[in-house]
């Protein structure tokens, strides 16, 4: 989120921000009264978070070993130049097993945040997928031995902190 975005959010706007990230289900009526507002008012906040972009959509978090994703694994991808950025990125929306990418700073270009269901899968998609993509020079895989923390709440108390 730009800063620029940040600045212009009320307080109301933050309190609607944490009620929907932590119960996305929550109907415009329940957030009306968590808000102390009218359920159309409530419901226009909504609207316009959305429109801002503020708010990129709603989805079911679904647990990944329930449906079979046993491996998570983090694969850094190191580009030969730049110039191939462009393709490398169109290519890594297409993999559907790649959850994640982040342009990072030090040794490696990007780093993929990756949910397959078996070694065999993840075998398949860095040696027959990424490394196949052009302009990839190597990768390097960490997997997950287990997940303490993974959470899609981000840290909005601290963020209205900043505008005082």
């Amino acid at each position: 989120m730009s800063l620029i975005k940040i600045m212009s959010l009320d307080e109301i706007d933050f309190k609607v921000l944490q009620h929907l990230m932590a119960e996305g289900r929550l109907t415009w009526s329940e957030l009306a009264h968590r808000l102390e507002l009218s359920t159309p008012a409530a419901g226009d906040r909504v609207r316009r978070l959305q429109e801002r972009q503020i708010i990129r959509g709603f989805a079911a978090l679904v647990d990944p070993v329930a449906i079979g994703c046993h491996i998570t694994a983090f694969v850094a991808i190191s580009l030969e130049h730049p110039r191939y950025r462009a393709d490398f990125l169109q290519n890594i929306h297409d993999l559907t097993e790649i959850q994640e990418c982040h342009h990072v700073t030090g040794d490696d270009d990007y780093l993929l945040k990756v949910r397959c269901q078996t070694t065999q899968a993840l075998e398949h998609l860095i040696s027959e997928e990424l490394k196949r993509i052009p302009g990839v020079l190597k990768t390097r895989t960490t997997i997950a031995l287990s997940t303490v923390k993974e959470t899609p709440i981000l840290p909005i108390e601290k963020l209205g902190d900043f505008q005082k």
